[in-house]
């Protein structure tokens, strides 16, 4: 297998590389990153036009425009692992995924993935109950809420038809009860903590996941690409890989 991960030099595309020589140690990975230094990494996904397989993207979403453009023209796979993308950008993704299969999320980990799906079985479960989603990360993230605390959000409101999503709660006055907060903490060098409170008058349902080391996301993302060769041309998440590894 041939990859090439766009953003090598940032902090979670030093992490992919390393997890990718870890367990891939017989297969090639095409580092890109506008940071590198000539002869060891592209400095432009233009800059490479060899044997691939799939591009890993852990570059920034102002780039959205150049890597959809370069997979559509060399037909590769494309996982993309950024977030905070705008309107235009994530129309630019969904017509890359007409051309070639695409693959994006808020975030790799295979936990995160069935957090989502238990968070959907709870909110079915407890139609009436209160929530709130509590994300803390290191304070060094600059988007709030996290990519993963919306996702989350949006899967309990897709079980609530007409409930507003809530980003912080500083207002005075009563919680509307149909509401879904979310509580964005930044402090230390917190890889990331999502929790989900679902309550009732008589009792708390707390779901969580934390991330212990960073290298998760880059096993998911290993995972996904690993997936997404095989597919045809259409937009995934990570639900559809978690389901293939089910069966």
């Amino acid at each position: 297998m041939r990859i090439i991960l766009n953003g090598a030099c940032g902090r979670m595309g030093l992490v992919f590389a390393r997890v990718f020589r870890e367990k891939c140690p017989d297969e090639t990975l095409i580092p890109v990153d506008a940071r590198g230094e000539v002869g060891e990494v592209y400095t432009a996904l233009s800059d490479y036009d060899g044997a691939a397989d799939c591009i890993v993207d852990f570059s920034h979403h102002s780039l959205t425009a150049a890597l959809t453009d370069y997979a559509i023209a060399r037909k590769l796979p494309l996982i993309i692992a950024t977030t905070g993308q705008t309107e235009s950008e994530l129309a630019a993704i969904q017509a890359a995924a007409k051309h070639v299969p695409v693959l994006i999320a808020s975030n790799f980990s295979l936990g995160i993935v069935v957090l989502c799906s238990l968070a959907r079985q709870a909110a079915r479960a407890f139609p009436d109950a209160d929530v709130e989603i509590v994300e803390i990360h290191h304070n060094r993230k600059q988007d709030v809420p996290s990519g993963t605390a919306l996702t989350l959000a949006k899967a309990v409101q897709g079980e609530r038809p007409g409930s507003r999503l809530v980003i912080g709660r500083h207002e005075n006055g009563k919680r509307d009860p149909s509401d879904i907060d979310i509580h964005s903490l930044r402090m230390g060098n917190v890889v990331g903590v999502h929790e989900i409170h679902i309550c009732t008058d008589t009792q708390t349902l707390t779901l969580r996941h934390e991330a212990h080391d960073r290298a998760l996301f880059a096993e998911g993302a290993l995972t996904a690409a690993k997936w997404i060769t095989g597919m045809g041309p259409g937009l995934y998440d990570m639900d559809a890989v978690l389901k293939a590894m089910l069966g």
